[in-house]
């Protein structure tokens, strides 16, 4: 699995110069597109409180295969790491858009990025900075965010990242 980023400047920068003016043209520049999350019966993709729309964590989903599995400065290198969460973020992209309709709708709050790593890893905000760029990147300004970046012992199905947000309707 290879997404087509490049370096973190230079991708915000497109958005700044106005690669398009759409978050739709913006995906699809990138050579994305929002994922069809499945149903699950236990929890929900995301519950809205009163303006705030909670996304449930996410996992790097592909047409329901995890992309990758493993300990993130064990078996996992930090650029896989980065590809994964960018498929995390997607995928809660898609969660929110669930959420309020709309691509153009969708406005990032807060994101926790969860990298199950080693006690030494370190650079679990490395990790966290390829989701928060694909946000940007794709919604502009309603992608920027608060942010947490943490390093867990283990996730869900051996997942090396999860990706959970708080989202409002811009």
């Amino acid at each position: 699995m290879s997404l087509p980023f490049t370096p973190a400047d230079s991708r915000i920068g497109l958005v700044a110069n106005g690669v398009s003016g759409s978050p739709y043209d913006r995906l699809r520049a990138f050579g994305l597109k929002l994922p069809s999350l499945a149903h699950n019966p236990y929890y929900l993709q995301h519950r809205s409180v009163d303006s705030s729309i909670y996304i449930s964590g996410q996992l790097p989903y592909e047409d329901g295969e995890l992309l990758g599995t493993g300990i993130v400065g064990r078996e996992v290198e930090l650029e896989t790491a980065q590809e994964l969460a960018r498929h995390a973020a997607l995928n809660a992209l898609a969660a929110a858009v669930q959420a309020v309709g709309d691509l153009d709708k969708v406005r990032i709050v807060q994101m926790l990025v969860f990298v199950a790593s080693t006690p030494d890893f370190g650079l679990q905000s490395q990790v966290a900075n390829a989701a928060s760029d694909l946000l940007i990147g794709v919604l502009g300004e309603n992608g920027r965010h608060a942010r947490t970046a943490i390093g867990v012992a283990g996730l869900p199905r051996r997942s090396p990242v999860e990706i959970q947000m708080v989202c409002t309707e811009a």
